[in-house]
Order: structure tokens, then sequence, then C-alpha cells
């Protein structure tokens, strides 16, 4: 594949956006449907935390419905995309070359940050997928120089996906608003300070969001924003087009972000 693919980023809410958020499901069939058929997806998603960055090599990656107190349509629903144990070597082969330790796990399914925005994106569930977790006590740094070593992945037909979050605050939630057109305002002005900081190309006070306006609010821990970093790393200096729905439940901003070629066609 001679074109580079892009890099994504989507705030996946609760599983239930699937059933409940129809501007967040059309944001991620538009995103779908930008860009050029990967021949692969590397998924970074804030459910899955370990030790060091680990890499699924599952051949077939089962749907990990983890998540409980939801809808049973949501139980019955699978993802029966293929695994790429070949992918997965190479992810551990880059981040090694990077002075990045990493693990192999055999047989890691597909959480719900990776299967929900994908069942949308990539609905027939033929292109392989591969997870590779959050390192659990690394930085937002480090997250960045996890996707900058993956960036190379884009040159081989590899579509990264990192999903998570834009604010995740559950003492922020509103659990009789399923889409906000007046959010709760700290979870809007953080969400428009990233994406002013994006627009900016201001790598440095998006590493140091905490110090943000609500930034330190919009994350009581870290693993929902993280993903973003890794974005920004493997976006290796591209600019970002931003994808704005609806907030759900009052306070989940449902942002996703493209950067690369397709991000500006």
């Amino acid at each position: 594949m001679s074109a580079r693919m892009p890099v994504v980023f989507v705030s996946h809410g609760a599983p239930d956006a699937l059933l409940h958020a129809p501007e967040t499901v059309a944001c991620w069939r538009r995103l779908g449907q930008q860009m050029p058929k990967p021949a692969a997806i590397l998924v970074i998603s804030a459910h899955w935390e370990a030790r060091k960055p680990t890499v699924s090599l599952s051949g077939a990656p089962v749907t990990l419905h983890d998540f409980s107190g939801f809808s049973p349509t949501l139980y019955h629903m699978q993802y029966p995309a293929p695994g790429a144990p070949a992918l997965a070597e190479r992810v551990a082969t880059l981040l090694s070359a990077a002075d990045i330790a990493s693990d192999l796990h055999p047989g890691r399914g597909l959480d719900h940050g990776a299967w929900v925005p994908l069942s949308v994106m990539y609905p027939q569930a033929d292109i392989p997928v591969v997870q590779l977790s959050l390192d659990r006590t690394a930085s937002t740094v480090s997250h960045a120089a996890i996707g900058h070593a993956l960036a190379a992945l884009r040159d081989e037909g590899v579509l990264i996906i990192a999903s998570g979050a834009i604010t995740h605050n559950f003492g922020w939630l509103d659990r009789q608003t399923e889409n906000a057109t007046t959010p709760l305002p700290q979870a809007k002005i953080f969400t428009d300070w990233i994406a002013d900081r994006l627009e900016a190309h201001d790598e440095t006070a998006l590493l140091t969001y905490r110090t943000a306006p609500y930034g330190a609010e919009a994350h009581p821990s870290e693993e929902h924003i993280l993903p973003l970093f890794v974005a920004l790393g493997a976006a290796d200096g591209d600019k970002s087009k931003r994808c704005c729905p609806y907030f759900t439940y009052g306070s989940l901003a449902m942002d996703a972000y493209m950067w690369g070629a397709a991000a500006q066609a």
C-alpha cells in the first residue's frame, strides 16, 4: 500500500454509545469511509493496562464484554475480526528498537474500547486487528514515545487507532442525559482546550494537560486520556482534523481526531 495511513483517536464513551449516541456513531462511520482500507489495524485502548506495553498475539481475538449494567443487546454483539500475530511481533520489534520494553500476550481479546468503534467503522470485521496495552506506570511523554516508535507502521498499511476519552470523570456524569448540546461547563472548557492545543500543534501544553483548566478534574485517573498521546506520537507532526459530536451523559466528550492526508481530504 503506497499511501501513508492516517492515525485516529476516538472517544469511545460508555458502551451504549452504539445504541444511544447517533451523532457519535455517524462520526465513527464517516471516519471509516474517509480512510483508505487498511491492511491491518492496531488499537490502543484505555481498557487494557499492563506493567509494560503488551501486544496481543491472538489469531482470533474474542469479543470481550468488559462492562456491566447495560442493555442485554450489547452482550450479544460480537466483532469476529481476525488477529494478526505477525503484526504483533512487528510492534514488539519496533518498540524494542526504540528501547521500549514490551511483552506479548498469547490470547487477549478485543475490549469494548476496540470493538465498539470498530463495529461501526469497519462493520464487516474483515480487517485483522491487534491490541496494544497502555503502560499503567508510564507518563504522557512515555506514551507519546510509544506512538512515535510505531509511526513506521503507517507506511506498512496499518491503521493506528487510539481509543479513550477526552473527559472521563464519573462524578461529572448526568445519567439522565444521553446526548447533551449544553454539557457541563467544566467538561466543555477542557474539551475545547484540547482542541485548541491540537490545532496549534502545542505538544508541550498537551503533555502537561493536568495544569490546564479542569485538566486534572477531567481525568481523576489517566488511563482514558493516555491513548491520545500514543496517537499524538504516531501522528509524527501531521495536522489533525476534529469530529465533534454531542457530549454523552452530560460530560463525556465524544470528540474524535484524525491525523494525516485523509484528514485533509
